[in-house]
């Protein structure tokens, strides 16, 4: 085999599990080998790796991240609060103020309103509480062990605690128009019980999809319940409110003394909820075989390919030396 030149190794971009440069970065082969540190946030286990020759790829570290400390529950708690006081102080006001000013919000501006203020909540919220928001999303949870039990009575409690704060705030701000921000059935009680268990179920699906499965692109969780809450407004939003939650509507009704069938609002959010997520369990993929991790990563074949380019002889490696 003739000897390789000296050059330095082209950039190359970075993948997870591989070190190196970053994208648009310079070569590091000039650089001194460091051994892998101890981040505040995550711990890498590590082995000792081996004098790279000349031409050679980087060595492998692995990029396993501990499980991250818990959150004590009075910081929980605290988090469900304040999403859920941001929550219905948006969605009721947007909806007194519509009132106030004569329709000039209109339907897509209370769609609006509801979608982006869940977006937030949970974007801000969501990785200390989960952003449940909803009675019948922390019961649907747990109903389906994702959730402990215990914790049921104090995350409701909160919620509950938040929606009279929130309404009677909006109660001294914008009075003597209150009535606005509450959800009562415009339509006849069976088509509006249909209604809100149907938005109920599509909120639950969709959350149940992006908290529950390894496979649905997590970060994205916030502008996928947000825009369900949006869909779910332009729907029910004229016939019922688009409630959704028990909270939203128990708030606003005590502070404007306004309890036209709020039966509604305590049943069809709990039964849509659990259904959504229990469809949603009974049709996502299964968890992948164990088999499935022994087989070589993308990146082991990359690796492989690359000492074939150089001239190695890999009968005299083990299968094993390609798994990340």
């Amino acid at each position: 085999m003739e000897k390789m030149d000296s050059k330095d190794p082209p950039s190359m971009p970075s993948t997870p599990g591989t070190p190196g440069p970053p994208l648009f970065g310079g070569t590091g082969a000039d650089k001194p080998r460091k051994k892998s540190l101890f981040s505040s946030s995550s711990k890498c286990l590590t082995v000792d790796t081996w004098p790279i020759e000349e031409g050679g790829l980087p060595a492998v570290n692995c990029g396993i991240k501990l499980p991250p400390t818990p959150v004590p529950l009075t910081k929980k708690v605290l988090a469900e609060f304040v999403g859920t006081f941001m929550l219905i102080c948006a969605g009721a006001a947007t909806a007194i103020v519509n009132q106030k000013i004569d329709g000039t919000e209109t339907l897509i501006g209370l769609a609006a309103s509801s979608g982006l203020a869940v977006m937030i909540i949970i974007l801000s919220t969501g990785h200390i509480s989960g952003a449940h928001l909803n009675p019948s999303v922390t019961i649907a949870f747990a109903a389906l062990k994702h959730f402990p039990w215990n914790q049921v009575p104090i995350y409701i409690g909160a919620q509950t605690l938040a929606s009279l704060c929130a309404a009677f705030l909006l109660k001294a701000i914008f009075h003597p128009f209150m009535g606005g921000g509450v959800t009562v059935p415009s339509v006849h009680y069976g088509q509006a019980f249909v209604l809100e268990f149907i938005i109920a179920f599509n909120l639950m699906f969709v959350v149940t999809a992006v908290a529950t499965d390894t496979r649905a692109v997590g970060e994205l969780a916030g502008i996928a319940v947000g825009a369900t809450v949006m869909l779910n407004v332009l729907i029910a939003g004229p016939t019922t409110g688009a409630s959704m939650n028990p909270v939203r509507t128990l708030g606003p009704a005590i502070a404007a003394n306004n309890y036209k069938g709020i039966w509604i609002y305590f049943t069809a959010p709990f039964l849509g909820a659990l259904c959504g997520a229990g469809v949603y369990s009974a049709i996502k993929l299964p968890e992948e075989d164990k088999d499935a991790l022994k087989q070589p990563s993308a990146v082991s074949n990359l690796r492989r390919k690359g000492l074939i380019r150089q001239g190695y002889n890999l009968s005299n490696f083990k299968r094993s030396d390609w798994t990340v």
